[in-house]
């Protein structure tokens, strides 16, 4: 357990550097780090891990290596620009325990240029608010962590536990990143992973699958209509009943722990859908790609033979569909959700250092969103927190991160490093 002049010494010590950490943040967020393209945003993470003399374990996914493991996702891209960068420290007495402060470095795509009020990767600060894509998910936290880090060493402190930074591509995706990590050995007795979650611990995240939906139909002229087969339309009626399938779902979140206050937890989101080749044609194809969410406990393996189970009965009673069967692919997550269960000392260790750090206690949240948290959660048995900044329309135009929100992570962070790992006099 630290003492308070320690406790102090790490807490100025993040203050006096806050500006340079905001400095460093907006550059990460004005380096674009699109699915696939992510090098130069992990080359400037590498920098910064070097910077506290840790050691540095960089590779590429390996989509052969992935297959094996439970956890991975459907993998339908190229994953040659893809690269998990690990920092680690290893004291020279290893008497305290380990940590993995994880975070991810890939960005969802911009959206239109139009809707934003200045380009989406343009960094700037405006009423205490980071603005750019990315800021908010996740590079505000991401970055933090290695500031906190800092900040213990600036007090002239050495964490006795072992620590492994960890920036992943992929959390967006499939959670693959993760997944490999996880694969090259890297565990701890406690994971940390600074998401945009509004200041709180996230108590329970959803599971997600992707998949993509393929119709045909048969093509005719506009003319001739009738004689067609419109793919389009057989595709917004599958949907429909989709839909159907979603609001029983939800109606029974009402018993699902962590979830009972949640209006409409789980969603079944249409992400894209492209069809047809001609406007005056009867449409002979359309596609769509489906994001659905479920509760923590139910296997994503279950939730999946729902969905094929539903499409397939679709195909056979909905007379819109016209007995088409359709094809269905998965695309990227095949993710089972995640409760944290009240009660873990590392929970109670970060607690401490969070009302420590702010003067208030921690709140509680669940959230509607993935969060690789599942990973070492589910697969090496380890309390997986997750708990970041304050952040406005993430996945949006204008996203934005709350800067004295990420202060106080930071500060939160940099006090659980020093407590959890326990400290000696550099």
């Amino acid at each position: 357990m630290t003492t308070p002049q320690q406790r102090h010494s790490i807490l100025s010590a993040v203050d006096a550097a806050f500006d340079e950490q905001l400095a460093f943040t907006a550059a990460l967020v004005e380096t674009p780090s699109l699915r696939g393209s992510e090098k130069a945003a992990q080359d400037l993470m590498e920098s910064r891990y070097r910077s506290l003399g840790l050691s540095i374990d960089r590779w590429t996914l390996d989509p052969a290596e992935l297959a094996t493991h439970p956890a991975a996702g459907a993998i339908d891209v190229g994953y040659s620009g893809s690269e998990v960068v690990v920092g680690t420290h290893t004291p020279e007495r290893e008497t305290g325990r380990s940590l993995i402060l994880n975070g991810h470095v890939d960005v969802v795509p911009t959206g239109l240029p139009e809707l934003w009020s200045r380009g989406p990767f343009k960094a700037t600060i405006i009423d205490g608010w980071l603005y750019g894509r990315g800021a908010a998910d996740m590079k505000a936290g991401l970055a933090a962590s290695p500031f906190a880090l800092a900040a213990v060493q600036a007090a002239g402190l050495r964490p006795l536990g072992r620590i492994h930074l960890q920036s992943v591509p992929e959390e967006e995706s499939t959670g693959n990143g993760t997944v490999s990590a996880l694969q090259h050995g890297y565990h701890a007795d406690a994971v940390l992973i600074p998401e945009p979650v509004g200041g709180e611990l996230v108590r329970a995240h959803v599971g997600v699958i992707w998949f993509k939906v393929r119709l045909a139909g048969q093509a005719a002229h506009a003319a001739e209509m009738s004689e067609g087969f419109n793919a389009v339309d057989a595709a917004y009626a599958l949907i429909s009943d989709l839909r159907r399938v979603e609001a029983s779902w939800n109606h029974a979140s009402k018993s699902v722990t962590y979830f009972q206050e949640l209006q409409h937890p789980f969603n079944f989101n249409v992400g894209l859908i492209n069809g047809g080749d001609w406007t005056s044609s009867v449409p002979d194809w359309c596609e769509f790609s489906m994001r659905i969410a479920f509760p923590p406990g139910r296997a994503a393996e279950d939730a999946w033979a729902e969905m094929i189970e539903a499409i397939q009965r679709s195909a056979r009673e909905n007379p819109a569909l016209g007995g088409v069967v359709p094809s269905v692919t998965k695309t990227g997550f095949h993710a089972d959700g995640y409760a944290l269960e009240p009660g873990s000392e590392a929970e109670e260790s970060f607690a401490s250092a969070f009302a420590a750090a702010n003067g208030r206690a921690l709140g509680t949240t669940t959230t509607q969103a993935y969060l690789d948290a599942r990973v070492y959660g589910l697969f090496d048995n380890t309390p997986s927190l997750v708990f970041g900044p304050e952040c406005q329309r993430t996945h949006g135009a204008d996203e934005c991160v709350s800067v004295e929100s990420l202060r106080e992570v930071t500060r939160a962070i940099a006090l659980f490093i020093a407590d959890w790992c326990g400290v000696e006099e550099r």
